[in-house]
């Protein structure tokens, strides 16, 4: 497949990116993920993410069935809730439909419990970035450990935190044009952001 990542708009010191997820537009991941992108003021932040939970669905799109998509209030984003799987919004979200231009990085989560294993294949989460990746497009899946009973909603702010490095690295990789255009990443933070050794030697390199 042909590769999208030359044309990509990653110019000045404000790159696009968008943002999608599998637990809906209201999810205190999604909504913890893009205050953190905004408040940083380095991004230009689209989302475009299911009008309510779709956990689990893979990688299934709509077919037989209209997608819509309608315009949604976030602070410091442009922001559109669809009726569709995750991987439709992440097609429709590049489609230059909904946005005037393609983004620089699709981000699939924060999700609510993590991903890895076989996990991955049934997860709507990765699967929004798998899309992304398929239509040649640098992406990176983002779920949180979460543990009942332990975890609370600031934890996701403190997972955006902890990844908002990777985020950075990852776009200074494309606008270098040094970014592998042969994978997507999926990151799995663990449960304990705050006191997690790995997540402090991260954000010590800010």
């Amino acid at each position: 497949m042909e590769s999208n990542i030359n044309s990509i708009t990653c110019s000045g010191d404000r790159p696009t990116v968008m943002v999608t997820n599998d637990d809906g537009i209201d999810a205190p991941g999604l909504r913890a993920l893009v205050r953190v992108l905004v408040s940083s003021n380095r991004f230009k932040v689209l989302v475009c993410a299911p009008d309510s939970e779709k956990s689990a669905v893979s990688h299934s799109v709509t077919w037989k069935n209209a997608v819509s998509a309608t315009p949604v209030e976030i602070s410091g984003a442009t922001a559109f809730a669809v009726s569709g799987t995750p991987a439709d919004c992440t097609s429709l979200g590049i489609s230059k439909a909904l946005f005037p231009s393609v983004p620089d990085l699709v981000i699939s989560g924060i999700n609510m419990g993590s991903n890895c294993g076989y996990h991955v294949v049934y997860s709507g989460t990765v699967a929004g970035a798998r899309e992304a990746f398929f239509n040649g497009l640098p992406s990176v899946s983002l779920s949180y450990d979460w543990a009942g009973g332990r975890s609370n909603a600031d934890d996701f702010t403190l997972a955006a935190e902890a990844c908002l490095p990777i985020i950075i690295a990852i776009l200074s990789e494309i606008k270098r044009d040094t970014y592998p255009q042969n994978c997507f990443l999926n990151i799995d933070v663990p449960t304990d952001v705050r006191n997690h050794k790995v997540v402090q030697l991260l954000n010590s390199h800010r």
